[in-house]
Formats: C-alpha cells, sequence, structure tokens
C-alpha cells in the first residue's frame, strides 16, 4: 500500500528550506518544489549589464531599489523567483528579511533554453495575476527585449525592441537603453 500525500507547501514551509543545491534553481509553484537548471552564459551576460543599466538609474534618480533573483512571494503556495526585480521608493515596506513579501512594480526575466514556455506562459499569466505592473522579457538568443503594462488584470505590450535599437520600457521611460549593451559578444 502506497500513501500519496494531497498536502501543499506552503510559501513559508519553502522559505525553510535554506539555500538551493548547486547547480539549480527552486521555485515553488502551486504548493510544489520546482526545479530548473542554472542559466547559460549569455543569460548571466545579459542579467549583469541590465542590472548595472538599471542599478545606476535607478540609485541615481533615489527611485527604489533593484534586487536580482530573490525568492518572492506571490501568494500562499507561489514562491518564484524573477532574475531581476524592482521596488519603488513607496513600497519597499515589501522587502522582507529572508524574501520579498509581495508583487514588485517591475520583474524581468531573461530567457534561457529551458525556461522560454515558464518566462512567456506560466509567469506572464502569475505575475499579472498577482498585480506586477510592468513585466520585461529579454531574450539573448533573439537578441529582443519586450515591456508589458497590466491594464485590467492582464499585460498589454507597451514597447519592444531588438539587435542595437534604443528603447524606454515603463517604468523608466526616461531611461534609454542601447540593446546592443545587453548581448553578449559573438567572437
Amino acid at each position: 500500500m502506497s500513501i500519496i500525500s494531497t498536502t501543499k507547501m506552503t510559501a513559508r514551509q519553502f522559505l525553510e528550506l535554506g539555500e538551493d543545491p548547486p547547480g539549480v534553481r527552486l521555485e515553488l509553484v502551486n504548493g510544489e518544489v520546482a526545479v530548473s537548471p542554472s542559466p547559460i552564459p549569455a543569460h548571466g551576460y545579459t542579467l549583469i549589464q541590465l542590472g548595472i543599466i538599471l542599478g545606476q538609474h535607478i540609485k541615481k534618480r533615489k527611485l527604489g531599489r533593484l534586487y536580482p533573483d530573490i525568492d518572492t512571494i506571490f501568494g500562499k503556495y507561489d514562491v518564484r523567483r524573477p532574475d531581476l526585480l524592482y521596488f519603488s521608493k513607496g513600497r519597499t515596506h515589501l522587502i522582507g528579511e529572508k524574501a520579498m513579501e509581495g508583487p514588485p512594480d517591475l520583474c524581468i526575466e531573461v530567457l534561457s533554453p529551458s525556461s522560454v514556455t515558464i518566462d512567456r506562459r506560466d509567469k506572464f499569466k502569475q505575475y499579472a495575476k498577482a498585480g506586477v505592473h510592468n513585466y520585461w522579457i529579454v531574450d539573448p538568443e533573439t537578441r529582443t527585449i519586450e515591456g508589458h503594462v497590466l491594464s485590467r488584470g492582464k499585460y498589454q505590450l507597451a514597447a519592444e525592441g531588438r539587435d542595437d535599437a534604443i528603447v524606454s520600457l515603463p517604468p523608466f521611460e526616461k531611461l534609454k537603453i542601447r540593446l546592443s549593451e545587453l548581448w553578449q559578444p559573438r567572437d
């Protein structure tokens, strides 16, 4: 006789697990632990470059705080780790000691081959449902960026660019991002 547990793990229980094992990232999705592989080099390069550009802009203007890859509670049974997340100055009270205690103003996902479906479908719906006002999807492979804004519970494409275009994406309309600075050089 086998016993199957139907008990879902809560976000609080998940956060007590501690650090991820080497080489994997853990998230909690609908009460179940989801495992994804470590990102590829092009992902890491783009993430760092975008983090530098956004970090300088946010800090210089005292707009709020930018974080990389932090457990973020999106519901009782959901903990995700956006690649970059931004909290505006008025919402920094959601930054907890172990995790982010609510949805950021902006979530950014940099695609890897293993994360395309999750980032474009699952997180797209989950972030909208949680009330994340802005969602950027960055694809180092196709060298594209999309900025989506939440409107009536659904994301609408607000701006996009590719290759070496210069873009401005909400919530940072005054920031001009030269996309060629984000892509890993093709030596």
